[in-house]
C-alpha cells in the first residue's frame, strides 16, 4: 500500500471517528425537546474555554435533589419504607408499640394515618427506627436493605427506580468536569452508604439531614454513636444552608422537583453570571405517578410558579423522557 493510501486510510478513520463521536447522544433517554437543549445550551457555554459564560471546573458545581428528582418517591418516601421495615422488625422489644402510636397504625399497615400526622410523627417514627446504633452498624442496616427491598408497587428494587435520564444527565455533566452533589431533605447517613455505586457520587458529596452523632469508647473501641435527637433538617431554607456548610461554595447548576427545592433553586440561580435551575415534573401517571400541586409527597406548588416568572427549565416527565427508569436485566 501506498503512502498516499495510508494517510488516505488514516484521514477516512479519523473522520469516521469524529462523526460518530458527534452522533453519541450524552442525554439519549430524552426527547429533543426545550428541556434537553436549554440543559445543552447552558453546559456548552460554562465548559467551553470560547464561550463569554466559561467558568473554570472548580466553579462547575451542580446540585440535585433525591427524593423525586433522582429516583421515584411515591406513594411515600422510599426512607420511610426501610424506617417502616425497621419499626417491624424492631417490633418484638417493644410489646408497647401495639398500642402506642405512630407505631400501633404502622405496623398495621396503615401509612395514610401515620403521613396525616406530619413532620412530628414522622420524626418520631425516624428517631426510633434509625438512632441507638453506632454509624457503622447504620450503615451496615442500611446496606443490606437497599440490595434486597422492593417496591410495593413496582415489585421493583428502590435502587432501580432512579430515573434513567437524570442518571445521564449526571454522567453528562461530569464529562463536562462538573461537580455533583446530592442535597437532600433524606438522612444523609441513609444515602451516603449507596450513592457512589448508583450514581456516581461519593459519600463526601452527599448533604442531607442528619441526628445528633457523639463519640464514645465501646470496649476500648472509638465508636461514633446516633442518638435520636434531630441535628439538622436540610429542607427548604435548610438546602441553602446545607450547601453553604457541606460545600463551601454556591452552585451554579441546581436540580429539584418540589417546594421542598425552591429556596435551593432561588439561592443558585441568584448567582452571579450564568446560572441554570431546573424542576422535574411528575406527569406521567402511566409509567410512574402524575402529581404536583395538592400532592402529599413532593408537593410542587409555589416552585412550579415561580419557574415560570425565573425562568428555570422545567421538565414533563410524559413529554421531555424516553424512558423512566434503567431497564432491568
Amino acid at each position: 500500500m501506498s503512502v498516499r493510501m495510508l494517510w488516505l486510510f488514516f484521514v477516512l478513520a479519523v473522520s469516521s471517528l469524529s462523526i460518530h463521536a458527534q452522533a453519541a447522544d450524552p442525554l439519549a433517554s430524552w426527547n429533543d425537546t426545550a428541556a434537553k437543549k436549554n440543559i445543552i445550551t447552558f453546559v456548552e457555554k460554562v465548559a467551553s474555554p470560547n464561550s463569554s459564560d466559561f467558568l473554570p471546573a472548580n466553579e462547575r458545581i451542580a446540585v440535585f435533589d433525591n427524593d423525586g428528582t433522582l429516583w421515584s418517591e411515591q406513594p411515600m418516601y422510599f426512607q420511610l419504607y426501610f424506617a417502616l421495615d425497621r419499626i417491624k422488625e424492631l417490633a418484638p422489644r417493644h410489646p408497647e408499640w401495639k398500642t402506642q402510636e405512630p407505631f400501633a397504625s404502622l405496623l398495621k399497615g396503615d401509612v395514610k394515618a401515620v403521613l396525616a400526622g406530619g413532620k412530628k410523627t414522622l420524626l418520631e417514627i425516624i428517631m426510633a427506627s434509625h438512632a441507638g446504633m453506632t454509624t457503622t452498624e447504620f450503615e451496615n442496616i442500611v446496606k443490606d436493605w437497599i440490595e434486597t427491598a422492593r417496591h410495593p408497587k413496582t415489585e421493583r428494587l428502590y435502587t432501580e427506580m432512579v430515573f434513567q435520564p437524570m442518571l445521564e444527565l449526571l454522567a453528562y455533566l461530569r464529562d463536562n468536569d462538573f461537580k455533583t452533589f446530592i442535597v437532600s431533605g433524606g438522612g444523609i447517613e441513609f444515602m451516603r452508604p449507596w450513592t457512589e455505586k448508583v450514581y456516581g457520587i461519593p459519600p463526601e458529596q452527599v448533604v442531607g439531614s442528619s441526628i445528633v452523632t457523639t463519640f464514645a469508647l465501646r470496649n476500648d473501641e472509638p465508636v461514633l454513636v446516633r442518638q435520636a435527637k434531630v441535628n439538622f433538617i436540610d429542607d427548604k431554607e435548610g438546602k441553602p444552608v446545607g450547601i453553604n456548610i457541606h460545600i463551601g461554595r454556591q452552585p451554579i447548576a441546581a436540580f429539584g422537583n418540589s417546594d421542598g427545592d425552591l429556596q435551593m433553586i432561588q439561592w443558585t440561580t441568584a448567582g452571579k453570571g450564568i446560572r441554570f435551575g431546573l424542576l422535574v415534573h411528575h406527569t406521567d401517571a402511566e409509567r410512574e405517578w402524575a402529581y404536583d400541586r395538592e400532592s402529599h409527597i413532593g408537593q410542587l406548588n409555589k416552585a412550579l410558579d415561580e419557574a415560570e416568572t425565573k425562568g428555570w427549565t422545567v421538565v414533563d416527565m410524559k413529554q421531555d423522557w424516553k424512558v423512566i427508569y434503567p431497564s432491568v436485566k
